[in-house]
């Protein structure tokens, strides 16, 4: 570690070249400063990729830089709903099979649900057919799903030995034309878009197929591309490459492209923004359980002045509360020095009530209160004693038990605390986001 003063600014607290972080960015040096992540591409200064600008997919405008991804298990309307209320400014739905989208009945009736207040919201869709995706892709738009989002990403085993998720980029034929239909059965003015990993495996011909890949998307019109930073092969395993994301960026800069993998904390939000330079960040197991984390990365972004020749700089009044702690690598979810303050008690009691609440008028109570057993495991992380009121939340069944643990333990407006670095390995470690039966 070294102290170094940059010229005219302030006292900035460096660490470089750090070797036991290189495999999550193995292709260029590393700067923490005031526990912010700014990186040196190669050269002698540092430097921000990240560009306050107009957010887009397609003709759909959105105020910030980031969304809420689709978790398997977790997003539907009652998450997606708690986070919008607290700065989310634009969801995507759980990965959505094609052939339950087509059976109609209870299938489509439980797989279609937005109201007045889900917009913008993407509806994603997995498949291995282009017949079958493209009708399910026309239903969703018929619907009102504002963008239609195609998941090429999720490490699902093949079907019949057919290719779906991630598999997609080991058979470009069936991909490209999946591409193609959803793109001509769905309205002009409806977005589509499409969610990939950068590779298969990580070789050059896996590399070479994403690239066919999301170029075919781009010549057809797709409006954007998300991209997870592991392999299909790594699932959740190891870090993600962001590296490649700023690649990828630099490649096709006039295109949008959301990127994906080891976002934690409102930090890693922008962390994100600066190391690669994408349009926008996806957020998915960060968003379990911790729906601040959309108004907190838009405080920081609209409280940071960013400079080119220095990286990130704290605004003014922010450098004198900072100490000289250096923060752990994006994706481990452990809380650099920051203005930030944890959601307080109160404020946990109210969104955890209205998660409640809006999930059991979905669900009814009985799957309510088993869908949210898990959530309120989640939440707890932001209450100073975690380890009891997880314990509670693991009894919860009905919409009685709910209320009893928040009476019990959330019945003041005493300050949070941020998740112990444990409990945020604990959501690390899971393998949510898209698995289907």
């Amino acid at each position: 570690m070294r102290m170094r003063k940059a010229p005219g600014r302030f006292l900035i607290i460096c660490v470089h070249s750090c070797d036991s972080w290189l495999t999550h960015f193995s292709d260029f040096r590393l700067g923490i400063c005031f526990g912010f992540l700014v990186s040196d591409f190669g050269s002698s200064r540092l430097s921000s990729r990240y560009t306050a600008k107009q957010m887009n997919i397609g003709p759909i405008h959105l105020p910030h830089p980031f969304c809420q991804a689709g978790l398997a298990g977790y997003s539907d309307r009652a998450m997606r709903l708690v986070a919008r209320r607290r700065g989310c400014p634009y969801a995507v739905t759980e990965a959505l099979l094609d052939v339950i989208l087509l059976s109609g009945g209870q299938g489509l009736k439980k797989s279609i649900d937005i109201n007045d207040e889900d917009h913008p919201v993407a509806g994603q869709i997995i498949g291995s057919d282009a017949d079958t995706m493209s009708k399910s892709a026309a239903i969703l738009a018929e619907r009102g799903y504002d963008v239609i989002d195609l998941n090429f990403a999720c490490p699902v085993k093949k079907i019949k030995n057919k290719a779906r998720g991630g598999h997609m980029l080991q058979d470009l034929p069936r991909a490209i034309d999946i591409l193609k239909s959803v793109r001509d059965a769905v309205p002009a003015n409806v977005p589509t878009t499409v969610s990939l990993r950068r590779g298969f495996n990580d070789s050059a011909e896996s590399e070479d197929r994403f690239h066919q890949l999301i170029q075919t998307a781009w010549s057809l019109g797709y409006a954007a591309a998300r991209v997870h930073a592991r392999t299909v092969e790594q699932k959740y395993l190891g870090r993600a490459r962001w590296p490649f994301l700023a690649k990828i960026k630099e490649m096709y800069p006039n295109n949008t492209i959301l990127g994906s993998g080891d976002v934690f904390t409102a930090e890693d939000v922008v962390a994100m923004l600066e190391t690669t330079g994408v349009d926008a960040v996806w957020i998915a197991r960060g968003a379990i359980g911790n729906p601040w984390i959309f108004q907190h990365a838009a405080q920081l972004l609209s409280d940071m002045t960013f400079q080119r020749d220095t990286g990130l700089r704290p605004a003014p009044g922010v450098i004198e509360s900072r100490t000289s702690e250096i923060s752990d690598p994006p994706g481990t979810g452990r809380r650099p020095v920051s203005q930030l303050s944890p959601p307080t008690i109160g404020e946990q009691r109210e969104a955890l009530a209205e998660h409640f609440e809006i999930a059991m008028q979905i669900h009814g109570e009985s799957l309510a209160g088993r869908r949210m057993r898990k959530m309120g495991i989640k939440y707890s992380r932001f209450h100073p004693e975690a380890a009891e009121v997880k314990r509670d939340f693991i009894e919860v069944h009905s919409l009685r038990d709910w209320t009893r643990v928040l009476d019990k333990w959330y019945a003041g407006d005493a300050s949070g605390v941020w998740p112990a670095a444990d409990a945020a390995d604990e959501v690390n470690a899971e393998e949510s986001g898209c698995a289907i039966a």
